[in-house]
């Protein structure tokens, strides 16, 4: 289950990860199961976990750490068996010694670290995934680009892609919804 945590307003997002109980708050008129317990047994992406608040960092270190949680509204812990995967693009170790980020959270989310450089240092890494988007696009909108052509490719490889593998999903996405041709060209 892919979680942006920066997808909602931080009075929703806790109601969103944790759920809520009948009556918890204006609105809230019947019980809602939270992302979190949705992905029981399974995993869940937190992506750019970086930019979660104070508060909404404390209920999640409590949930990692006791592998529990309570809705909002709720007076009742419930448990949950799954895996956790977070991602951001701020360097949490600086995030942590300025103050923006709990230490202990980010000491609880870093079992197993993988840092990806950017795109821009990984330019072997340009052309398959840029096939790759093409192919889920095509699907998407019914389109059948084969790829592009080896001018195309080259301009993919020069440029330095400072959104990252966002900027170029958006990229491909604009030049197959715009392609008029099975190739997709420099132009």
């Amino acid at each position: 289950l892919d979680i942006t945590c920066t997808a909602l307003p931080e009075n929703l997002l806790e109601s969103e990860l944790f759920g809520h109980e009948k009556g918890a708050f204006t609105d809230a008129r019947a019980q809602k199961k939270g992302l979190l317990e949705l992905a029981e047994g399974g995993t869940a992406f937190l992506d750019e976990i970086g930019d979660l608040s104070g508060a909404l960092q404390g209920k999640l270190l409590r949930f990692l750490e006791e592998k529990s949680f309570r809705r909002v509204g709720g007076t009742r812990d419930i448990r949950l068996a799954l895996r956790i995967v977070a991602a951001t693009n701020k360097d949490l170790e600086r995030e942590v010694a300025e103050g923006r980020f709990r230490a202990d959270l980010y000491f609880r989310l870093k079992v197993i670290p993988i840092e990806i450089p950017p795109l821009r240092e990984r330019r072997e890494d340009i052309a398959p995934l840029a096939q790759s988007f093409v192919s889920h696009f095509n699907t998407e909108f019914r389109k059948t680009v084969r790829g592009f052509d080896a001018a195309a490719l080259r301009l993919l490889q020069e440029y330095a892609w400072p959104g990252n593998v966002r900027e170029l999903r958006n990229a491909v996405e604009r030049a197959v919804l715009l392609s008029r041709t099975p190739v997709l060209g420099a132009e």
